[in-house]
């Protein structure tokens, strides 16, 4: 019988005042019964509208369909289809503003919780006993990926899935890019990063990690001595960007890539790491996105008092709802229509406090949001041990200084087609590298277009 309740299944989460002081996953999943009681509020529409929303094109009605049935690995064999990482997007991606935003259902209620069940049919198949994978047949061709985020990983799998000889080559000493330097454990376990990776080694993907693209070795190289056919260039945005404001070199301000690739990567939260880190007895982040949501939160984890400083006001800030709503009952404390000038130091060279002026809205900027602008002589002091910059990163320049014939934007990322194809041959790229911080569901779908695109390419000139 369908499910005609105008309200999503909730999804249980650790309490707000035992989580704000570990880091385990505050979302805990469904229940069997609560993912067949989701699903049967699916009304499998004909025209299937969340599918239009998705950019990886998950048949979503026909998963749902299955979960209802109780059909919980049929259901993950046709997620698997298209996406190469159900159980991450399942908990990271923005459905809200992508599948769940075409769902009839929320016409006149809430939508169909796609992203819930897409989580909990992952998790259900990740629990059952491992099978075999039995690799493809190699075709004989050797093709290269630099960076192991999303856009790498889905491009690596769906090549590897054709038979080509992959190797993703990473910077970092652990695979994953932002999926796991980025994203917090308590949103993103990495045991399940690991998973999905050790999958694609499964597949007979090789991960040299510790290999910096522009100094290790060059794109140039990869193709000229190392015999790479073709090559993907998913390096990401991992350059932070700064206000330049005065104090903002001053011991206690970091940008979010340094507090959480230390946080996540080294877990620099724990007694005795060898790279500690703190946010002290205040912290403010500057910063309305995810990344500012994910380092308040781990700053609050840390022990701190939080602030998020946010130019505009609530009803602007880019970062994902449920993430705002779950800082806000973790404790941290928003000042919106505020933005930071300028950041005091102590007797010591430490952060004493941050200056911030008043804001209010104007006319809509490029962004076609309103444009703050700064109050007159509407300033006051915030104090703080800590500042974390999280307004934006761009792409690092270190790909594009060594890489000959090679366009860019003027603000770093890569000019690529709609088909990844930057404008030397037989490179393709995609994902933040190309367009800047975005999701990752739209860097995997960036990196299985380029993946169809180069196994044209290399078929065509075999």
């Amino acid at each position: 019988m369908a499910n005609m309740s105008l309200k999503k299944n909730e999804m249980p989460v650790q309490n707000p005042e035992v989580r704000n002081t570990n880091f385990d996953e505050v979302a805990l999943g469904y229940t069997e019964e609560q993912a067949i009681d989701e699903a049967k509020r699916c009304l499998h529409c004909k025209n299937k509208p969340c599918v239009s929303g998705c950019p990886v094109k998950i048949n979503i009605p026909d998963f749902i369909a299955q979960v209802a049935d109780g059909n919980f690995e049929q259901a993950y064999k046709i997620i698997t289809e298209s996406s190469s990482l159900p159980a991450i997007c399942g908990r990271v991606c923005p459905q809200e503003n992508q599948c769940e935003a075409k769902c009839v259902r929320g016409i006149k209620g809430e939508p169909v919780a796609i992203g819930r069940l897409e989580r909990f049919v992952a998790d259900w198949h990740n629990s059952q006993p491992e099978v075999p994978v039995e690799k493809p047949v190699s075709n004989g061709h050797k093709v290269a990926v630099i960076g192991s985020g999303p856009s790498g990983l889905a491009c690596a799998s769906d090549l590897a899935k054709k038979g080509y000889d992959v190797t993703i080559f990473e910077a970092l000493h652990v695979a994953g890019g932002v999926l796991s330097y980025g994203i917090p454990e308590f949103r993103l376990p990495k045991s399940i990063v690991q998973k999905e990776i050790d999958g694609l080694k499964d597949l007979g993907v090789k991960i040299e990690t510790n290999t910096v693209i522009g100094k290790t070795v060059s794109v140039d190289e990869l193709i000229e001595e190392y015999g790479f056919e073709s090559i993907f260039i998913g390096s990401g945005a991992g350059l932070p960007r700064f206000m330049n404001i005065k104090g903002e070199n001053l011991n206690g301000v970091y940008s979010a890539n340094e507090f959480l690739t230390r946080i996540n990567l080294m877990k620099a939260y724990k007694t005795g790491s060898v790279t500690p880190v703190q946010a002290g007895r205040k912290a403010v982040i500057v910063g309305g996105g995810n990344v500012a949501m994910d380092a308040a939160r781990c700053a609050k984890r840390l022990g701190a008092e939080v602030y998020v400083v946010y130019r505009r006001t609530e009803n602007e800030l880019p970062a994902r709802a449920e993430e705002v709503e779950h800082a806000k009952e973790e404790g941290i404390i928003f000042k919106f229509l505020t933005n930071p000038v300028e950041i005091k130091a102590d007797e010591k060279g430490w952060v004493k406090s941050i200056v911030c002026q008043e804001q209010k809205l104007s006319e809509p900027d490029a962004s076609g949001r309103a444009r703050p602008v700064p109050v007159p002589d509407a300033f006051f002091e915030i104090e703080t041990d800590s500042v974390i910059m999280a307004i934006g990163t761009s792409p690092n320049p270190l790909i594009k200084s060594t890489t000959a014939g090679l366009d860019t934007q003027k603000w770093g990322g890569i000019i690529a087609d709609e088909n990844g194809l930057t404008s030397k041959q037989g490179v393709y790229a995609g994902g933040d590298a190309v367009t800047g911080a975005a999701t990752v569901i739209l860097a995997m779908g960036a990196g299985k277009t380029s993946a169809n695109a180069i196994d044209e390419y290399i078929k065509s000139n075999s």
